[in-house]
């Protein structure tokens, strides 16, 4: 087989690895890390890699992935920020966006001087001796004008590093570019598939989220379950909702609203709407009486760290707000509602207005935390002291309702 039958047998094998990890679904990280060790199976000395892409995510802007010869691969996650670093500002891949650059490479063997990228001076100061850097964009640029450095791109960065005495053979690089287009197809469909499963989550829930990727898209598809139900709300909000500029009640709804959220996930809850300033969320872990005690083991948690949060914002000078709960248990209807272009994953039922229901009474008990005999009963035995406030008939009920709270030495 002559040199140039063998560099397209190579490039045909790691061109079919590609295609079929992707429509496999292999996941980045499983991607990238096959993709490496499959390079160095095929002779192509590399020493380093990098691939760099923006994110769509409510936290972090961007997502990194780098392999080292004989370690492996490492994913990283980088924060939003707003000012720019300067690494950032003087990589190769910085370049490459903001200069109109097709691709960097420098052959650090053959350099005398210092490279103007700190990076690759790095680089060779642990051996290294060819680098090179190249794009693949995931849309049409529309013109020349230079990216804003901080601006999502659509597309994914990459580089390759090599240690060899003689760097990288012009094999190794036709090698990399002709199977590059196909890389950055599976890394598109790998990163679309994690961004609908983030943004699933972040936006319907964990649960909710699953559900719908998993193939419950179907409007009026309803599952009836037995879950306890949580209504969480925040006292005197609307009051200082008035008083306060916008930006301070949105910092100081979301600094609340990230207590609650954590604590129904550290008990396995699902959270299932937000509503003004309080939330909905859901206990379904098993059996009722393993939901009521998992929604009931979660009251002292949300008390000490509302507590905690009102003790930092007070030391920072900020307004602090206390809450309200109510839990109920129950029949629910759980799934799709709403139109054919507008759908909403949630729950309806009795047990859901009747939490709404013992929510109001909160006000005329003079007490924040309200628990109906359902959830009072399946829980038992349970960690908590529960007192009984008295019987009423609430509205819509037919038959009167045992109302609880939670008895706290101390307060």
């Amino acid at each position: 087989m002559t040199a140039p039958e063998k560099n397209a047998a190579k490039s045909t094998d790691l061109i079919n690895w590609i295609v079929a990890r992707g429509l496999e679904g292999a996941d980045k990280e499983e991607l990238l890390d096959g993709y490496c060790t499959r390079l160095v199976e095929l002779g192509v000395p590399l020493m380093r890699f990098h691939a760099a892409q923006s994110a769509l995510h409510p936290v972090y802007g961007g997502t990194g992935y780098s392999w080292y010869q004989g370690q492996g691969g490492d994913y990283q996650k980088f924060k939003y920020s707003e000012d720019v670093s300067e690494d950032w500002q003087n990589s190769p891949l910085y370049a490459i966006l903001n200069e109109d650059l097709d691709f960097v490479h420098e052959r650090i063997v053959d350099q005398n001087e210092p490279s103007r990228y700190p990076l690759i001076n790095d680089l060779r100061e642990v051996g290294a001796t060819d680098y090179y850097a190249t794009s693949v964009p995931f849309d049409m640029p529309t013109n020349n004008i230079p990216l804003d450095a901080k601006k999502a791109v659509d597309g994914v960065l990459l580089s390759w590093t090599s240690n060899a005495p003689d760097g990288f053979q012009d094999s190794d690089l036709d090698l990399i570019n002709t199977a590059l287009p196909h890389l950055g197809l599976a890394l598109k469909s790998a990163s679309n598939a994690r961004i609908s499963k983030d943004l699933m989550r972040v936006y319907l829930g964990r649960d909710a989220g699953r559900r719908v990727l998993s193939g419950e898209i179907r409007r009026g598809s309803l599952q009836q379950i037995d879950a306890v139900i949580w209504n969480f709300d925040l006292e005197g909000f609307t009051s200082l909702s008035e008083e306060l500029p916008g930006n301070e009640i949105i910092d100081m709804l979301n600094d609340y609203l990230a207590v609650a959220v954590g604590v129904v996930h550290d008990n396995d809850g699902n959270i299932l709407k937000f509503m003004g300033d309080g939330l909905m969320a859901m206990f379904d872990v098993g059996d009722i009486d393993e939901d009521a005690r998992a929604a009931l083991k979660a009251v002292p948690m949300l008390q000490s760290r509302i507590e905690e949060l009102n003790a930092a914002r007070k030391a920072d000078g900020l307004p602090v707000a206390n809450f309200t709960l109510a839990l109920h248990s129950g029949e629910i209807l759980y799934g799709n509602i709403g139109s054919e272009s507008r759908l909403d994953f949630t729950v309806i039922g009795p047990a859901v207005n009747q939490t709404a229901r013992i929510a109001g009474m909160h006000r005329s008990l003079g007490q924040r935390i309200l628990i109906s005999d359902d959830v009072a009963q399946a829980a038992q035995p349970c960690g908590q002291d529960l007192i009984s406030v008295g019987r009423y008939m609430l509205r819509g009920v037919p038959e009167p309702k045992e109302l609880f709270t939670v008895y706290r030495a101390g307060g």
